[in-house]
């Protein structure tokens, strides 16, 4: 949903590795550049630079110089959200698949055994164990889940 011709998209490591997954996969994306050590920031003046959370105020994100913040999340679309977060802008898109389209992609699967590894994994579980389906919580080492950060909407 990125329009390329905004100007020059910079990526952390992170987004960079799993664009060249998705890449290696056959899914076309604008094209960006990994704003690593060699790349010379001033050679790419007013980039949009894509980076997860835990990239702000890091040494990484204090090389761009002066910057502006957005989010892109689904949370965005809960009010306060976007200051909570000292956000400058914020952008209501998910990553996460919702309650119907989880279901989907489960049924759709033809999954024998459904581990549900984050969010409301207990409410989740004993949902599709009613529905028939062998489903546990996995436990992970990640830590807290924005859903259980935020209030539900």
């Amino acid at each position: 949903m990125l329009d390329p011709e905004i100007g020059p998209v910079l990526t952390h490591s992170a987004i960079e590795n799993t664009n060249q997954i998705m890449r290696g996969q056959g899914i076309t994306l604008p094209n960006t550049l990994r704003a690593g050590p060699e790349l010379n920031l001033k050679a790419h003046p007013r980039a949009l630079v894509l980076a997860p959370p835990s990239a702000l105020g890091s040494k990484w994100a204090n090389k761009f110089g002066p910057h502006e913040t957005a989010f892109a999340s689904g949370w965005m679309a809960m009010r306060g959200i976007r200051r909570r977060r000292a956000g400058d802008r914020g952008f209501i898109i998910s990553d996460h698949a919702d309650w119907s389209g989880l279901l989907s992609a489960i049924s759709e699967t033809g999954a024998e055994n459904v581990y549900v590894t984050h969010g409301y994994t207990e409410i989740f579980t004993r949902y599709l164990n009613e529905k028939g389906w062998n489903a546990q919580v996995l436990k992970t080492e990640f830590g807290a889940d924005e859903a259980e950060e935020e209030p539900a909407a």
